[in-house]
């Protein structure tokens, strides 16, 4: 039987039989505050009793309905996969999904028994619109002790209280995992830039702005537009009202019922940037030019893996350096 570990759920896994279940990683490490270490160790352990609904792993899984083992969904991960032959992680490379791999990874790392059932595939999400996953499988290639010690490496760099150990990470050899050496530079980039104060998505928000794209539905899905690969649809939105409702704001034009919704309230959140029409303000054509820094003006704090990122404590992108 086959266990499938993912950070996006299809009925291909399913179906057909080609694997008994899919388990998938939720969390979001792109954005906001890490989830504590005890929050991860109850999401991967075994159930408690008071346990909440959505924090354990077996909350976020496919297939329990023809799953043989669906009388175990208690058991802490390590464990459940110790009852498959052969344990998949099917991970592309989106920043977001190579960190929920180096995460398992990591977690997996002091459970050897359970390692010696894992296959890593490399996949791309355009698979997923093929409707063959069955017939067009990825090589899968056994886990050893290199690709394990390169992802404890990274997530614990990526978890530490300055982004240093990640800048240190692009010197060391990282190939054991083929796609995180460009999503190391992504998030990197994602760093206030000395010039601006800004992150690379920002930047190009307002670059593509500049160039007269005005309306939101083009800044969050157009993706081949906007290059840019870090941040997912509700993100894009916040880093956008940062950049609309500060005190010396950089764009003109997003709707003002946006200041006080819940961000809950995907529904009316997602009419307000619908009516939204957006223009750079001077100040925005001034940072687009890299005259101006925008962190000079407004207020910054924002997380950045387990660094927090404030006015005062602005770590700063620099291909050769970086400091505080």
């Amino acid at each position: 039987m086959r266990l499938i570990l993912t950070g996006w759920l299809i009925p291909d896994f399913t179906k057909s039989g080609f694997a008994d279940l899919a388990v998938v990683s939720f969390f979001r490490f792109v954005w906001g505050a890490l989830p504590s270490p005890d929050e991860l160790a109850n999401y991967l352990g075994a159930r408690m009793p008071d346990q909440a609904p959505g924090s354990h792993w077996s909350d976020f899984s496919g297939g329990w309905g023809q799953s043989k083992n669906k009388s175990r969904r208690d058991l802490g991960l390590a464990e459940f996969c110790r009852q498959y032959e052969t344990v998949e992680l099917w991970f592309d490379m989106e920043p977001n999904a190579q960190l929920q791999l180096v995460w398992l990874l990591d977690y997996f790392r002091s459970h050897p028994e359970t390692v010696a059932r894992l296959k890593l595939r490399l996949v791309d999400l355009e698979m997923i619109g093929s409707g063959r996953i069955d017939k067009w499988q990825p090589p899968a290639v056994d886990v050893t002790e290199r690709e394990l010690a390169t992802a404890s490496a990274v997530w614990q760099a990526y978890r530490a209280t300055t982004p240093e150990a990640c800048f240190d990470l692009l010197g060391r050899d990282v190939s054991a995992l083929p796609l995180l050496r460009p999503v190391l530079f992504d998030l990197l980039e994602e760093l206030p830039s000395n010039a601006t104060g800004l992150g690379a998505t920002e930047m190009r928000l307002l670059e593509l702005i500049a160039r007269g794209y005005s309306l939101t539905n083009g800044l969050f899905y157009l993706r081949s537009v906007r290059q840019r690969r870090v941040f997912g649809e509700s993100e894009l939105g916040c880093l956008l009202e940062g950049l609309a409702h500060g005190p010396r704001p950089a764009v003109a034009g997003l709707d003002d019922e946006l200041r006080t919704l819940e961000t809950s309230n995907q529904r009316a959140r997602h009419a307000a940037y619908k009516r939204s029409e957006l223009s750079l303000t001077e100040f925005g054509k001034a940072i687009v030019a890299h005259k101006e820094d925008f962190s000079l003006h407004n207020p910054i704090d924002r997380w950045w893996g387990g660094t927090r990122l404030t006015n005062d404590r602005l770590w700063r992108w620099n291909p050769s350096l970086m400091k505080p």
